[in-house]
């Protein structure tokens, strides 16, 4: 393959230099060479990265990302963490169309969180988020790790404005939201950080409705929802949830936080939740009836709790121990309460506990 795509310098005298910019393709106009590379799989992207410094910025810029989205060309892949039998965090990720799918571990984690407990773990943009965490000689912390799919790299990114350990992490209206958690003894366990990737950095708030044991979060109609533990105070199990259009908490609706007892995704605007506590039952809250309807049972051969959720189109991906995975149409209902079988991805050797999983589309 000919060079392509980089800056070159000519010099007519001792005064002027000359800065001509090579085309991406010798021979197209970049807006056709874009069309063309864009249409290249999302695998491939690090070596194109390769190629040169053009054709490495190309395809990490928003452009390349937007052209994708728009022309229907991007991928979504899955990334979960996962803690392995030395009690180190590990990540792996899964191509769902790709012809043989199996889990593939990501090399090269950030070594200052490869022992920490109770980390956010979230994509925004075209990047993953490793944020906070904490460990038996370290404090929370407001450490926060980006990981560029594109590029196949960490970096570290903009702290949060709060430390924190074992707290809830969401995006909505493309900003990342770390809430509450367990912090330093001078922050604030009532509190909030919000991240703007158009600003590179968090702002904080508080509110009292925000308390430190959390248990799990949501998006759902374009609010978060947080399922709170038990403590002192509340003596039961409940949730809040943010409305930005207020930037208000308000206690959620008792008899959906009642049935929501498991890890939980949203599908359609509708709340899938998978009950563990007797066998692996998928649950969904029906909003009209105002109550918990059982969608069907997995097979214990295909997964083992404790299990995380994650949701591709209208396929939700129950991801057990060891990354044993089972895929569940709910598009189609017909069979609600019956035993799902789905189709499923085979577990790793070793039993990883799964910590949590996000889904990055480019």
């Amino acid at each position: 393959m000919e060079h392509v795509g980089d800056e070159k310098e000519s010099s007519n005298n001792d005064n002027e230099v000359e800065v001509t910019i090579s085309p991406l393709i010798s021979g197209l106009p970049d807006d056709i060479s874009l069309l063309c590379l864009a249409r290249v799989p999302r695998k491939y992207h690090p070596v194109l990265s390769c190629v040169s410094k053009r054709w490495r910025d190309i395809v990490c810029s928003e452009e390349w990302h937007r052209y994708r989205r728009k022309h229907k060309l991007d991928e979504t892949w899955i990334y979960a963490l996962c803690r392995d039998k030395l009690d180190q965090i590990c990540c792996y990720v899964l191509d769902p169309n790709s012809s043989r799918r199996c889990w593939k571990l990501i090399e090269g984690l950030p070594p200052r969180t490869l022992r920490r407990k109770g980390m956010g773990f979230e994509a925004l943009g075209n990047k993953l988020f490793l944020l906070g965490g904490c460990g038996w000689s370290e404090d929370a912390t407001d450490e926060v790790y980006s990981y560029d799919a594109s590029m196949n790299s960490w970096v570290e990114a903009a702290s949060l404005s709060t430390a924190r350990c074992y707290f809830a992490c969401e995006v909505l209206d493309e900003k990342l939201y770390a809430i509450g958690g367990i912090g330093s003894n001078s922050s604030d366990p009532h509190s909030w950080d919000t991240f703007d990737l158009s600003t590179n950095g968090w702002s904080s708030q508080t509110d009292p409705n925000i308390v430190p044991e959390i248990e799990d979060s949501v998006v759902m109609d374009e609010k978060i929802y947080i399922r709170c533990g038990k403590s002192p105070v509340t003596p039961h199990v409940y949730a809040v949830v943010y409305d930005p259009s207020s930037g208000t908490w308000q206690h959620a609706d008792a008899d959906m936080v009642s049935g929501w007892r498991g890890p939980a995704v949203v599908v359609d605007g509708i709340l899938y939740v998978l009950d563990q506590s007797s066998g692996s039952r998928l649950m969904m809250w029906h909003k009209e009836r105002r109550e918990w309807m059982p969608v069907g049972k997995l097979s214990p051969l295909l997964t083992r709790p404790p299990c995380q959720l994650v949701a591709i189109g209208k396929s939700i991906f129950v991801v057990g121990k060891g990354l044993g995975t089972v895929v569940v149409d709910v598009g189609d209902l017909e069979n609600v309460g019956r035993v799902m079988m789905g189709s499923s991805i085979p577990k790793l050797i070793s039993d990883y506990n799964v910590i949590s999983c996000t889904c990055l589309t480019i």
